[in-house]
């Protein structure tokens, strides 16, 4: 097994992970796992560091639990280009909250224009967590001039 990144933030263990792979292979790592739940474990350990070890173990869900694709949607959040756009819209009706919400917080960070409907959809989510990332996604747009 790939020894974990412990000690480091996720943003450091992806950004790292960029200057190994490239910035592109990592985007196209994440929308993989944002569209089909496959992911190798040097991905995921970069992505999520010790925690995805019970991942990888088939605990908390497995590979094909929700943990995954929350995982790859925050890796956008440091390694992005507008590949990822169509996986972060998509990610916005995900059956699973925290993805929605890492969504919201993608496409304020990115200022994903095109996501500006999936973001009104959240206002009515009906996790507290995804509504304010959404109002905060829009209020960025509008910020943006989007």
């Amino acid at each position: 097994m790939i020894a974990s990144r412990w000690g480091v933030t996720p943003r450091q263990s992806v950004e790292a992970q960029c200057r190994r792979r490239g910035t592109k292979s990592v985007v196209a790592n994440c929308i993989v796992i944002l569209g089909d739940g496959e992911a190798d474990e040097e991905t995921l350990l970069a992505l999520a560091g010790p925690h995805a070890e019970a991942v990888l173990q088939g605990r908390e869900g497995g590979l094909d639990g929700y943990w995954p694709r929350v995982w790859a949607m925050r890796g956008l959040l440091y390694a992005w280009n507008d590949t990822a756009v169509p996986s972060v819209i998509a990610g916005a009706t995900d059956e699973h909250w925290r993805v929605r919400e890492m969504s919201a917080k993608v496409v304020a960070r990115h200022q994903v224009a095109d996501a500006v409907d999936a973001m009104a959809e959240l206002l009515r989510d009906s996790v507290p967590r995804v509504r304010s990332a959404a109002e905060r996604a829009l209020a960025r747009l509008a910020e943006s001039g989007i």
